[in-house]
């Protein structure tokens, strides 16, 4: 081969080579005399490996020097891998510091657990550590759902609405499958309603609002959650509508309706029967009718036959007059002189 070409070859090579390590000592030297000045004992191959694999070196170098000057010894990979799983490792460290500080037992992987489950939340794993510190106070209801109080019934019908403080922290050992706020918020208006609804009078519960928070207290509604509650307190309560009277009321106008509809039941089956019963009267007057008719037949019958005379016509007549005039008199003397006995 020609001498001059591999010459040029090598020059080549070298000048990339040159040109490599140039861009390599660009990229790496402020963050790798950073971490050495640390003592973060982090590598050029190692922020190599981590550009090529995607991960922001700065941030993971800054992160181990953060953990390190807290006096915990973390491990490059773990930092890597808990980036890779999309959580938030400056959140977690931070969080860890400031578990330490205030005398938590918490180690790395269970604050990358609570990292990873705040995710898509809009919370993060430094707020749970923060309220497990430094308790919150939860509005009970949430006024952002559209309710302003927790409406119940006492025993003697009159409503009542409260409104309640609930003060939690977080349990860092339950934080990870438990249930979150809404599960508390839920669970604390269902016990203020059961303690209202066992009230005997809502004089009781307005005279004694602790009452409430005590019987609440007493079920153990944080059980399961992701929050220790540490008390309730009632902050307003107010008599609402008497309830009792309004169902009573509704129950009346329903029974009304209700005897209302058998009465017309009632009504409609006594005019049926009533325009039954005068057809049948129809139908007895027409069968006394055509016996009538059969009256005039039978009496030629007689006469032909010879079994009724003329004799026993006229007197047949002379009795159904005398029978008139006695029904016309006893009827005129009823009409003037009421309640006297007719004279024979």
């Amino acid at each position: 081969m020609n001498p001059s070409l591999l010459v040029f070859l090598a020059v080549a090579v070298g000048g990339i080579a040159l040109l490599v390590v140039a861009a390599v000592l660009f990229n790496f030297l402020g963050i790798w005399i950073r971490a050495w000045s640390n003592g973060a004992d982090v590598g050029i191959l190692d922020m190599v490996g981590m550009r090529l694999q995607g991960i922001p070196v700065s941030l993971i170098v800054d992160a181990r020097i953060m953990a390190l000057k807290a006096g915990m010894d973390i491990n490059l990979k773990s930092l890597q891998l808990h980036y890779q799983s999309g959580g938030n490792v400056p959140q977690v460290i931070l969080a860890l510091i400031m578990a330490d500080r205030a005398g938590i037992v918490l180690d790395y992987n269970r604050t990358c657990a609570i990292d990873l489950a705040t995710k898509g939340t809009g919370k993060t794993v430094l707020e749970a550590v923060q309220t497990s510190v430094n308790p919150k106070v939860i509005d009970c209801p949430n006024a952002a759902m559209g309710r302003t109080s927790i409406d119940g019934v006492a025993k003697d019908g009159i409503g009542v609405k409260a409104k309640a403080r609930v003060t939690v922290r977080s349990h860092l050992d339950r934080f990870v499958g438990g249930a979150t706020e809404e599960t508390i918020i839920a669970r604390v208006g269902e016990g203020i309603v059961s303690a209202i609804g066992s009230a005997d009078s809502y004089k009781e519960v307005l005279e004694n609002p602790d009452r409430i928070s005590k019987a609440v207290l007493a079920k153990g509604l944080d059980s399961n959650t992701a929050f220790e509650i540490l008390s309730i307190d009632i902050a307003d309560v107010d008599v609402g509508d008497n309830i009792g009277a309004k169902l009573q009321a509704e129950q009346a106008e329903a029974d009304k309706r209700v005897a209302q509809a058998r009465a017309e039941v009632r009504r409609a089956a006594a005019v049926a029967s009533e325009q039954e019963m005068r057809a049948r009267t129809q139908e007895m007057r027409a069968k006394v009718v055509e016996a009538e008719a059969q009256v005039p037949q039978a009496m030629a019958e007689a006469f032909r036959a010879g079994n009724f005379g003329v004799m026993d016509y006229i007197r047949m007549k002379n009795v159904e007059s005398d029978t008139k005039m006695r029904a016309s008199i006893a009827g005129g003397d009823r009409s003037g002189d009421e309640g006297r006995p007719v004279q024979q």
